[in-house]
């Protein structure tokens, strides 16, 4: 460890100003002069557990920027939401901007809730995508937008919804974040297949929510936001697992299904062929006429 420090202190003693300042502010005084000047993590636990914390945080949040991305580029690329529940993203998103207004409203680090403001902004933009595929109008997308920052918009002003009401709310943010993976997880059951859910935004979900409990238990001293993350971490699991038995069937029932109708009308050439007029009466029997007389000539 001193040949470690021997080699570290020199850069540790002189960093720029703003990278001392914002460690500070991240981990405290006393832990900064712990692990960083001092280079000594073993000297208190407490401050490596905290560290490590407020690291898993940073990366978490840094990730959820654009762990949504290739969900929302497969679904542009596809032009389809097959296989991704609208429902589901509508329940994740309620619980998302419940649990923003109270970390918000309650004063904890931004590290440890920063990601639900940038997956709310993603979850809003995916969810009107599976409207427009899904054959809704500018209406309805509309409405949607609204209805959100109109409940943002309440849920911000303690006039209308005061702290109390919010810790209601905030335990039925828990229970809204458990139903919105169940439509998810049963769409991907019923179809038989994953459509255009990204194993890139699963996974990291998964991984998202294991973090979450660390950096709850170290930093956030409330048992609602951890039931909430250790029954998210539940159920993403199980949707992780569903990745991994449907990895082969890249397409759901009803995708398949589309492509047999349109291999079955290309084959017969539509309805002039001859598999479509075997079996089907034709205009001379179907009118009562006899055929028109021909001019070929016989023999």
């Amino acid at each position: 460890m001193d040949a470690v420090r021997s080699v570290l202190q020199p850069i540790t003693h002189n960093l720029p100003a703003p990278l001392v300042e914002t460690g500070r502010s991240l981990i405290g005084p006393v832990c900064y002069k712990t692990l960083v000047v001092d280079i000594d993590p073993f000297a208190s636990p407490e401050c490596l557990k905290l560290a490590i914390s407020k690291g898993l945080g940073i990366g978490i949040i840094a990730a959820s920027s654009v762990v949504k991305i290739p969900q929302l580029l497969k679904i542009l690329n596809a032009q389809s939401a097959d296989g991704i529940s609208f429902l589901a993203y509508l329940l994740e998103s309620g619980s998302y901007l419940i649990s923003l207004a109270y970390n918000v409203r309650h004063g904890f680090p931004f590290s440890t809730y920063g990601e639900t403001a940038l997956i709310l902004v993603q979850n809003v933009v995916i969810a009107s995508l599976v409207l427009k595929f899904g054959g809704r109008g500018v209406g309805s997308i509309g409405a949607w937008v609204a209805g959100l920052v109109a409940v943002g918009t309440a849920l911000a002003m303690p006039d209308i919804v005061d702290v109390k009401a919010l810790g209601y709310l905030q335990a039925g943010a828990g229970v809204l974040s458990v139903a919105s993976k169940l439509p998810q997880i049963w769409t991907v059951y019923q179809q038989g297949g994953t459509g255009q859910l990204s194993a890139f935004a699963v996974i990291n979900y998964l991984l998202g929510s294991l973090s979450r409990i660390f950096t709850t238990l170290q930093e956030v001293p409330d048992p609602l936001i951890l039931y909430n993350f250790i029954a998210g971490f539940v159920l993403n699991a199980i949707l992780a697992l569903q990745m991994v038995v449907y990895w082969n069937s890249p397409t759901s029932k009803k995708t398949e299904s589309k492509k047999l109708n349109k291999g079955y009308v290309a084959a017969g050439k539509g309805p002039s062929s001859d598999s479509t007029v075997k079996g089907s009466p034709s205009y001379a029997k179907a009118t009562g006429k006899s055929p028109a007389p021909t001019t070929r000539r016989r023999g």
